[in-house]
């Protein structure tokens, strides 16, 4: 295959599944592995693509957040792992703080069964919030439609009114260096506020958004537990230098 055509072969790779593992393309094109690191180093330099720890991903504009329901169906078994695993934190009788997002969606029927407080900004909780008799408080502010969340100086507001055992937030990027980013500044305030307020932070992210960056930042990586999978061991244990992480196992 010429370099051209593994190059062309690599990009629908990346649009079709955002992020591809070097082994996978080995395969996939039957090439060396060096040929294929060569190709990701060429098409990297070109702005192509984003080389990450065993494989490539597609570029992100650093402001740019996909919609709620986007979100919903990307990496959704990795979602429901990380969301049983964090539920596994909350102890009865604990005061939580329920960060909007797809994967912190996913800890509430694991929560059914405990005597717990939850004051969350996600409006997409309610229902099953509900439908699981858990005493909820709602975040009062500004919406944000294409993520279903309260967010804005009166959430921030609002929020210092609290406190919590512990907080389960959503991010958008995990970086040793950067730290915790999220795209939206105003959410990065309202997550800023929730690590401050709570005795216990916990990140759930799936592993796609390690070693990522966004536009607005939260926090250190050594201020949360990070929750994620293992799709990406190398990032896990280059994460692990520098802060608590917490894998799943299938």
């Amino acid at each position: 295959m010429l370099t051209t055509e593994r190059h062309q072969l690599i990009l629908a790779l990346l649009k079709e599944q955002g992020t591809i593992k070097l082994q996978d393309l080995v395969e996939q094109m039957n090439a060396s592995e060096s040929t294929i690191r060569r190709d990701l180093v060429q098409l990297e330099e070109m702005k192509a693509l984003k080389r990450v720890h065993g494989g490539a991903a597609l570029l992100k504009q650093k402001g740019l957040e996909p919609s709620i329901n986007e979100k919903r169906h990307v990496h959704h078994l990795e979602k429901q792992q990380i969301g049983k695993l964090a539920a596994s934190y909350i102890d009865n009788g604990d005061c939580v703080y329920l960060d909007a997002g797809t994967t912190i969606l996913e800890m509430i029927p694991f929560i059914k069964e405990k005597n717990v407080t939850v004051l969350t900004n996600g409006l997409m909780h309610l229902p099953l919030l509900m439908e699981a008799d858990v005493k909820t408080f709602l975040v009062g502010g500004k919406l944000k439609i294409a993520t279903n969340a309260i967010v804005g100086t009166q959430a921030v507001q609002f929020l210092s009114d609290y406190r919590f055992d512990k907080c389960f937030l959503g991010m958008n990027g995990i970086h040793p260096d950067y730290g915790l980013t999220t795209p939206d500044p105003d959410e990065a305030l309202l997550k800023m506020r929730a690590i401050q307020l709570s005795n216990k932070s916990y990140v759930l992210a799936d592993s796609s958004k390690l070693f990522e960056t966004t536009f607005a930042r939260v926090g250190t990586i050594e201020e949360a537990t990070i929750i994620t999978d293992a799709n990406d061991e190398e990032a896990v244990l280059s994460l692990r230098n520098h802060s608590n992480v917490k894998v799943v196992t299938p």
